[in-house]
């Protein structure tokens, strides 16, 4: 069986958009920096695809060469087209030092995140302090 002219559109249209995408557009090429750390791009990745056609009728009056054109094992006229797209949208960037993995993102409230990141140090910093307290009020 012969493949249909929607195929062939679809498949165009895929492996073009395979060339576009790889492991690379969503995990960039880390960049080692001088201190050691890796630093790696995050990318969100979107594609959309979206093909379509019709087979035409052929028009009055050409009856005799439809006839003529089931022997000879021809279709009837075909139109379509096919088309894709890939938004690729910076989401943050992987610091993979040598004792913690931190995620800085792109867009967001820095103030907010930042004070989330140092909550556990500001944490064992009070209780520290608390537990000082406690062991100079003991000795008193």
């Amino acid at each position: 069986m012969q493949e249909h002219p929607i195929e062939t559109l679809m498949k165009t249209a895929m492996e073009s958009i395979q060339k576009m995408i790889n492991v690379n557009t969503v995990i960039g090429d880390p960049v080692e920096t001088p201190t050691g750390s890796v630093i790696i791009p995050v990318s969100k990745v979107s594609c959309g695809f979206a093909a379509g056609g019709s087979e035409f009728s052929p028009m009055e009056g050409e009856s005799g060469n439809e006839a003529k054109n089931e022997e000879e094992g021809s279709k009837m006229p075909f139109g379509g087209g096919s088309g894709g797209g890939v938004s690729v949208k910076p989401v943050g960037f992987l610091v993979v030092s040598q004792d913690q993995i931190r995620l800085l993102p792109v867009e967001g409230n820095m103030l907010a995140e930042r004070l989330i990141d140092e909550m556990p140090n500001l944490i064992d910093k009070v209780s520290h302090l608390i537990n000082r307290r406690k062991s100079s009020q003991e000795i008193i």
